[in-house]
């Protein structure tokens, strides 16, 4: 302003100015007065002193007009220009964050504080990567290449659980977590693992013959028994009827089992519920094409984790107590091999099984004899052995929600090689590790939520390192992680895909199926496996050893397994055998097994990447809805029966019913409110997540025990608490409390999933 006054001033003194007093003389004459500005007193002083005392002359008339015109434009211009400079000086600076220059060594860093920017300036979105740029990223990194080179490099001779070999690899996938800076840990168990007594091998005696098989059954009770020898197919609920309706005499006697269908321990645990002594398990060639002298692999266990501290971990520092797990078997069960089986098979004598029955393998060209006259004997001579284990973790945190993370997992252990096992799932772990890394690093991808890699240990004595990592994190682990996706067996053939999942994930996986380029041609794994019912094609039933299985069952975590498979099977018959290696897993997938484990890590990555890109859980709480309805009008079915005949009174069949209806209820509220919600919304999205995760692990039941039933979940799990076993019950009034617990379990879960304690009886 004051450049504004100078400048004013400037004008007005480049133009000398009077003010004119007219005044009435006596006279009548008019008098001029004139009064000069100091300026002009000033200018007439020097004047009068260079040519005497100056007389007033009135300007001419022309001249003054002149003057008024230049005055006016003078202070137009004035004025422009100080509007001008006022506009200029009253903006606001734009702010930028300082920046502090260092200086040379010895100098003192001078701060560099950048032009200030606007206040009222909205900071410019920072660019993310949409799906298809993150899906696009994915498959560039898994290369069929990459897994060519990585499969050879994990491909081990030995990897047995708590072993050196197993312990070094260990290691050496701590070492490759810190390389990619993801802050890997140890998780070190010490547990109780069944091994053949090298001093005392176990044996098979069948009149002269007399075996001694290398191949064993984690687990088994030790001991030697005699019974009559019995062949029973599977081992089927179904088979043992069978038996039982040719009056073929199961107690105490020995069952000669072919492995299949249903796991060892299911083998096991329905021969011992009919009074079996003993079991011996073959592969049969019609479902085992391979070397007659193959030895066999396995467990026994009907559980997972270490069976001699259930429910609780195997901490170092754990007390343990004397307690055993109830799904430790009663009975001796022992593996053979295909020839020692045919020298039974061939000398079992018995009648006949009906041709209807299934019983017919692959041994004989006729139905199997069923035995029942000769005596056979079993002696398994199984030590316990103490083994410090390692499960190695590294993760990649979430920007937003770091506390919420998705687990990936692989087992590295194996009876032998363990290439379609261990080797390809260790390799899938790695590579995807590897791939999000380098997403995060260099190509801008910021994940919401964390990404959580585990390699497991002592996976074939059944999940014995998940299970114990779920058993001593189980307060907070089942509140933190969303959903957990194994790779064991992630690669078994080529050319169909099965899945098991919780119903949560059925969505998921369905639109992952219709993402992942199909490798054996164009389109996408959506054409693989049939787009007209895909579900049916896909979805199986999750068994009691999958590895998968505990994070669902035991902990209430969503969880998935699956496989690419060859058309017409759903195995790999080389697990839990020696030939388990490169080239019989080449053989099963036309020498494309790199191409199909890049395949495989892309499903499982997209899948993972899913869950912590977006913001709402991609889980979709409807699908339990069906499930549940289903076990629902079972019961009632079966309450009214009961209630008909006389034998059930006091019951209300519609106590469940309006249990389940108010489960359907909270699952819309879910529903609707994810249509509702403002993704932009951090806080609203992460409240309605969290209704979400609470499915799954509410529908844990809190009425039974870890130890005598450890699979809790309500629908998927097993014992007498499931929607599945009350249909079955046969003591009324064990039904009766298994139903009240039913009850109020799938009310508790719909309560949870409403949210605010305020809003139940309006919601539900």
């Amino acid at each position: 302003m004051d450049r504004v006054r100078s400048a004013f001033n400037s004008v007005i003194k480049s133009e000398r100015y009077s003010r004119f007093t007219l005044q009435h003389e006596e006279d009548g004459e008019r008098h001029v007065e004139v009064k000069l500005s100091d300026d002009a007193t000033d200018d007439a002083t020097e004047v009068g002193q260079a040519g005497g005392s100056p007389s007033f002359r009135p300007a001419p008339p022309r001249q003054s007009r002149s003057s008024l015109c230049y005055m006016a434009l003078g202070v137009l211009l004035v004025f422009i220009i100080g509007y001008f400079i006022g506009y200029i000086s009253h903006r606001k600076p734009r702010v930028e964050p300082a920046e502090c220059r260092t200086g040379l060594e010895g100098e003192e860093s001078t701060p560099v504080y950048p032009e200030q920017a606007p206040v009222d300036a909205a900071p410019a979105p920072e660019a993310q990567l949409d799906w298809k740029d993150i899906t696009q990223l994915l498959t560039q990194k898994l290369t069929t290449e990459t897994f060519d080179r990585t499969l050879r490099d994990f491909d081990l001779p030995r990897r047995s659980a708590g072993s050196y070999e197993d312990t070094s690899l260990a290691n050496r996938m701590f070492e490759e977590f810190k390389k990619l800076e993801m802050e890997p840990w140890t998780d070190i168990h010490f547990v109780q693992l069944q091994m053949p007594d090298s001093n005392r091998p176990n044996r098979v005696l069948f009149g002269s013959e007399v075996f001694e098989p290398t191949g064993y059954l984690a687990y088994s009770a030790t001991g030697k028994v005699q019974g009559k020898l019995v062949y029973g197919n599977y081992g089927r609920q179904k088979d043992l009827d069978v038996l039982q309706k040719k009056n073929v005499e199961l107690k105490d006697c020995v069952l000669l089992l072919r492995a299949g269908n249903i796991s060892f321990a299911e083998q096991v645990n329905n021969a011992a519920a009919k009074g079996a002594s003993a079991v011996l398990i073959y592969p049969d060639p019609q479902e085992y094409a391979y070397i007659a002298n193959t030895e066999l692999y396995g467990h026994v266990h009907l559980g997972s984790g270490d069976p001699y501290t259930p429910g609780f971990p195997s901490f170092n520092h754990t007390q343990f107590p004397p307690t055993k797990s109830s799904g430790l078997p009663t009975i001796p069960a022992q593996t053979i091999t295909t020839n020692m089986a045919s020298t039974l098979l061939l000398n079992i004598s018995g009648p006949e099984a009906d041709a209807s029955s299934g019983f017919k393998g692959g041994i004989r060209s006729r139905s199997y004899s069923l035995g029942g006259s000769k005596n056979v004997t079993v002696e398994v001579n199984n030590v316990l052995v103490n083994r410090e284990i390692h499960n190695v973790f590294g993760v990649i945190k979430g920007f937003i929600d770091p506390d919420r993370y998705v687990v990936l997992g692989a087992q590295r252990d194996a009876w032998g090689k363990g290439y379609a096992k261990a080797t390809v799932g260790t390799s899938i772990l790695m590579e995807l590790a590897r791939a999000v890394h380098e997403m995060v690093k260099k190509d801008g991808f910021k994940p919401r939520r964390s990404l959580v890699f585990a390699s497991w240990s002592a996976g074939e004595y059944g999940s014995v390192g998940a299970t114990e990592w779920l058993e001593g994190y189980m307060s907070s682990i089942d509140k933190n992680v969303l959903t957990y996706i194994n790779l064991d067996g992630a690669v078994m053939g080529r050319g169909s895909l099965i899945a098991s999942a919780s119903p949560l994930l059925y969505s998921l996986l369905g639109s992952t199926i219709k993402e992942v380029k199909n490798p054996l041609g164009s389109g996408a794994v959506y054409d693989m496996v049939g787009k007209s019912n895909w579900e049916a094609n896909v979805l199986r039933p999750m068994s009691v050893d999958d590895p998968a299985y505990p994070f669902l069952a035991f902990s209430g975590i969503p969880s998935i397994s699956f496989h690419f498979i060859s058309p017409n099977t759903e195995s790999y018959t080389f697990y839990g055998t020696n030939l388990d290696n490169m080239d019989h897993l080449n053989y099963q997938t036309n020498q494309r097994t790199g191409e199909m484990t890049a395949v495989a890590a892309q499903f499982a990555g997209q899948m993972a990447l899913r869950l912590v890109h977006d913001h709402l859980l991609n889980l979709d709480v409807s699908r339990y809805t069906k499930l549940i309805t289903k076990d629902v009008s079972l019961i009632r079915k079966r309450i009214i029966q009961l209630t008909q005949s006389g034998q059930l009174k006091g019951v209300d069949s519609n106590w469940l019913s309006r249990a389940r209806g108010s489960f359907q209820r909270a699952a819309s509220s879910i529903s609707n409110a994810i249509v509702n919600t403002d993704i932009n919304d951090q806080e609203a999205c992460r409240i309605l997540n969290d209704r979400i995760m609470r499915v799954e692990h509410t529908l844990l039941s809190p009425y039974v025990s870890p130890i005598d039933t450890p699979f809790r979940h309500l629908v998927l799990g097993r014992g007498s608490h499931t929607l599945a076993s009350i249909t079955e019950a046969t003591d009324m009034e064990q039904l009766r409390i298994q139903l009240a617990l039913a009850t109020w379990n799938l009310q508790d879960c719909a309560n949870a999933m409403v949210g605010n304690i305020w809003e139940l009886d309006n919601e539900i």
